[in-house]
């Protein structure tokens, strides 16, 4: 299996499941029981057989089809509240006036009490509250009054909903951010594998090429100018971050540390400075411009170091050569003339993520930029 595929994964509330499956017949076997016990006062006996029949048969529907991931419709869950209700509201014509009077449990009785576990575990919390609201509605039309039992029921109904639903929710998210961990987490591997790889053969023959070309000069300098490029270009992509479909996070560090080499240093901080993907994108490939101007205008000699800072609210890049400077009113020329790659590629990359570019610079004392972009403030997620 690739590190970008995407296996099935078992439904994480699955025990949920099977804990309303269970509870459906204890309830179900204390439902039986209310209705031996007060079969001889009923009003219309056959009917309240009639109603624990249907309450048998739909156990044993819900049974098989919650037992089953690829079966546990959202209609069949609708579905068991509306046939909880059902049944619940034939009571009215079961039970006699004096069981009334005695407060006699329903013909449900905590059979009921089982569709809003379903409601919650199927569709969240507010599934859950739904589900436990439709059913106390009608344990008060069944009642025929609402008074202080009634209430305590809906009370109950509603919160065990609410509180499996959040059950469900959360085991659900943590399961999708595993998964999407566990992703990253070999992508990342691979990629430095390949990074590895290709840093210990590819590159370093074309580091050779580069700076042997320039020393012979003449064609061998422009061979050595397109073998610069190439390299530029494959740091670049053994660089890239793998994300997610959400965009997810990338640790800007790491991606740093893969630029270095005999001529360019980085340096940073010794944990993880986690951004969001499509910032730290952004900055890497700012850095990126910024040396592959060292390498096309400092000479080949010249040295460059990265210095990362993560301040808390604010990321701070140090890109620093020691070549000879930029002459004053050359990047407005180069401007005017159409070429836009400082202008471009750094200035407006993290001017768009709101932060400033600080460029100091002289002939003969090198080039220093200093990029400061605020962290952006995690935002809530809402669920899946």
């Amino acid at each position: 299996m690739t590190a970008t595929s995407t296996p099935h994964l078992r439904d994480p509330a699955t025990p949920l499941w099977w804990g309303t499956i269970v509870l459906r017949w204890i309830t179900l076997a204390f439902a039986l029981g209310a209705v031996l016990v007060h079969l001889e006062g009923y009003r219309r006996p056959e009917l309240a057989w009639a109603g624990f029949a249907v309450m048998v048969v739909w156990s044993a529907v819900t049974t098989v089809a919650f037992a089953r991931e690829r079966t546990r419709w959202a209609g069949l869950v609708v579905a068991d509240v509306v046939v909880t209700c059902g049944v619940m509201l034939t009571s009215p014509l079961v039970l006699s006036d004096a069981q009334y009077r005695a407060v006699a449990p329903l013909v449900t009785t905590v059979w009921a009490s089982v569709a809003p576990l379903t409601a919650g575990t199927r569709f969240g919390a507010v599934g859950g509250v739904l589900g436990g609201v439709v059913v106390a509605t009608a344990t008060g039309f069944a009642r025929l009054e609402v008074d202080l039992d009634v209430a305590r029921d809906g009370v109950l109904l509603t919160a065990s909903g609410l509180l499996v639903g959040i059950a469900a929710t959360i085991a659900r998210r943590s399961q999708a951010a595993l998964a999407q961990a566990m992703r990253t987490e070999a992508a990342t591997a691979e990629r430095e594998r390949l990074a590895r790889s290709i840093h210990d053969s590819v590159l370093q023959v074309l580091a050779r090429v580069r700076r042997r070309g320039g020393e012979l000069g003449g064609e061998a300098a422009e061979l050595a100018r397109l073998a610069g490029e190439q390299e530029i270009a494959l740091r670049a992509l053994v660089t890239s971050e793998p994300t997610g479909p959400s965009g997810g996070e990338s640790d800007l560090r790491a991606a740093l540390q893969l630029l270095a080499t005999p001529r360019v240093q980085v340096s940073g901080p010794a944990g993880e400075v986690r951004l969001p993907a499509a910032v730290g994108n952004e900055l890497l490939a700012a850095v990126r411009e910024a040396l592959s101007n060292v390498d096309k205008h400092a000479g080949p000699s010249a040295k460059a170091w990265v210095l990362l800072e993560d301040l808390g609210g604010e990321i701070v890049l140090t890109v620093r050569d020691d070549g000879p400077g930029i002459p004053p009113g050359r990047l407005e020329a180069a401007e005017a003339e159409g070429h836009l790659g400082v202008a471009t590629s750094i200035r407006r990359r993290i001017a768009d993520l709101g932060g400033t570019s600080i460029l100091e610079t002289a002939p003969g004392a090198g080039t220093e930029w200093e990029l400061r972009v605020p962290r952006p403030t995690k935002r809530t997620r809402g669920s899946r």
